[in-house]
């Protein structure tokens, strides 16, 4: 659906124009059409009593693309609807005037809401949709699109029926004040139990995977190189347990639709949230298909206490999960580090079709539950880093934004990544000043130590990284 963005008056006269000159090419080669299905009529090969002629045989639209099986009748009312319809699908060709990126966002994820008392609440959305309006102007530069919510035959590709099942019980049942069904701990850690009363949460997870859906139908379709989800990046979720406020993970569910739907061979997804994607690297631990490249603060000062620089993969799939675990309070030069040491030369060297980034503002210095330093600086980068890496997916990203603890601090880092990976320029303001140990980055050093150990560890998987 298409929120806000009025067509301008100078592209409506070009595209009036355009309409005329369609009209005109298409009435002659209804013309040559009526010519050619006249013809065999002379010749005795009429078709059965009762039926018009018909061309069955393929012939090319406007658009250059096929028509499969194409049947005009010859009557002239038919051929008007035909070369109507001829004109509508060049003007979608031909319409080459997208706006760079599309948003994907929907007011019903403020249902995604674990209650008054929790940490992570539904506002956030929306607040930052407000944010993004106020602050980017939608006209030429994004479409704010709705998502349909994800089907079960979409959540059975990530997810057993049996989790699924529960999932929509015992949310649906929290949500109305009704006893849930028994049985939370066998699906679910205790971070997403709720509080009372907590919003629609399962029918909102539903929600922020069918936008991972969508925004890899849109990137993959053409219709945009980039695609960003309001929401998306709930990376600790597995296949049968949900945690960290993940109930679906629609990092994974990205990675699995487009090997399922687009037959894809080489996916890369990068995570930047300050903590590691246990249930992201869960699904692709062995599976050479995807890369995951997880930049996180060391596991051994915080949640979940995975993604150490020797977890590389099992299988198949050793040496395509890189964990790069950075010293806390890690700034933007180690940040850069790591993106120049390990990041770009194995992207590189591995070829993506297809960028699946999530994270959001928690590595950002001022963000209440983890520790690493980033500015907003340091995530403008990081946005930048990943559209020049694009360059080698024909500008192919998905977005995936949902973490960041401080409210004054989440829409500047949020709209920072968007506006360095789309080359939009944005003044973003520090709301805080940045304390002189996250200036000269003081675990630097510490930081190229883990370089070198990361490196140690897969330089026998890539090249690059000899």
């Amino acid at each position: 659906m298409l929120l806000r963005g009025k067509p301008q008056p100078g592209p409506q006269r070009q595209r009036l124009g355009r309409r005329e000159f369609l009209k005109g090419i298409v009435s002659l080669g209804g013309l040559a059409v009526v010519s050619y299905l006249v013809s065999p009529w002379w010749r005795g090969n009429q078709p059965a009593p009762g039926m018009p002629p018909l061309i069955t045989s393929p012939l090319p639209n406007l658009s250059g693309e096929p028509l499969s099986e194409t049947i005009l009748p010859t009557t002239p009312s038919a051929l008007h609807i035909a070369n109507e319809e001829a004109i509508i699908a060049s003007e979608r060709t031909l319409a080459a005037s997208q706006p760079p990126f599309a948003v994907l966002y929907g007011p019903g994820l403020k249902e995604y809401n674990f209650g008054p008392n929790r940490l992570f609440r539904g506002r956030r959305y929306g607040q930052f949709i407000q944010f993004l309006q106020e602050n980017l102007p939608e006209a030429n530069n994004y479409r704010i699109l709705k998502a349909d919510p994800a089907t079960d035959e979409d959540l059975l590709l990530i997810s057993p029926r049996e989790y699924i099942d529960f999932s929509r019980r015992y949310y649906e049942a929290a949500n109305l004040g009704l006893e849930p069904p028994a049985g939370f701990s066998k699906f679910h850690g205790r971070d997403n139990k709720p509080d009372w009363p907590p919003g629609k949460i399962e029918h909102a997870a539903r929600i922020i995977v069918g936008q991972a859906k969508m925004a890899c139908d849109l990137v993959q379709e053409g219709k945009f190189t980039k695609a960003i989800s309001i929401g998306g990046g709930l990376h600790h979720a597995g296949p049968s347990q949900g945690e960290g406020f993940s109930i679906y993970n629609d990092v994974a569910f990205c990675a699995k639709y487009l090997l399922h739907q687009y037959n894809l061979e080489r996916i890369l997804i990068l995570d930047v949230d300050a903590h590691a994607g246990n249930g992201t690297s869960a699904y692709f631990y062995d599976d050479p298909r995807v890369l995951l490249i997880d930049l996180h603060q060391d596991p051994k000062t915080i949640y979940p206490g995975t993604g150490f620089a020797n977890e590389i993969g099992t299988g198949a799939g050793t040496g395509f999960t890189i964990n790069i675990p950075l010293p806390p309070y890690a700034s933007d030069s180690s940040y850069r580090l790591a993106f120049e040491s390990v990041v770009e030369p194995v992207t590189r060297e591995f070829k993506p079709q297809i960028i699946i980034a999530n994270g959001g503002a928690d590595p950002h210095f001022a963000d209440s539950v983890a520790y690493l330093g980033l500015t907003l600086a340091g995530f403008r980068m990081i946005g930048e880093k990943i559209g020049a890496m694009s360059s080698i997916c024909d500008g192919k990203v998905v977005t995936l934004l949902v973490s960041g603890y401080n409210e004054e601090v989440r829409p500047l880092v949020w709209l920072s990544i968007i506006a360095g990976l789309n080359g939009i320029e944005f003044d973003a303001k520090e709301p805080l000043p940045i304390p002189e140990s996250i200036r000269v980055d003081y675990p630097f050093a510490t930081t190229q130590r883990i370089i070198k150990e990361v490196k140690g560890y897969l330089r026998e998987y890539w090249h690059s990284l000899r």
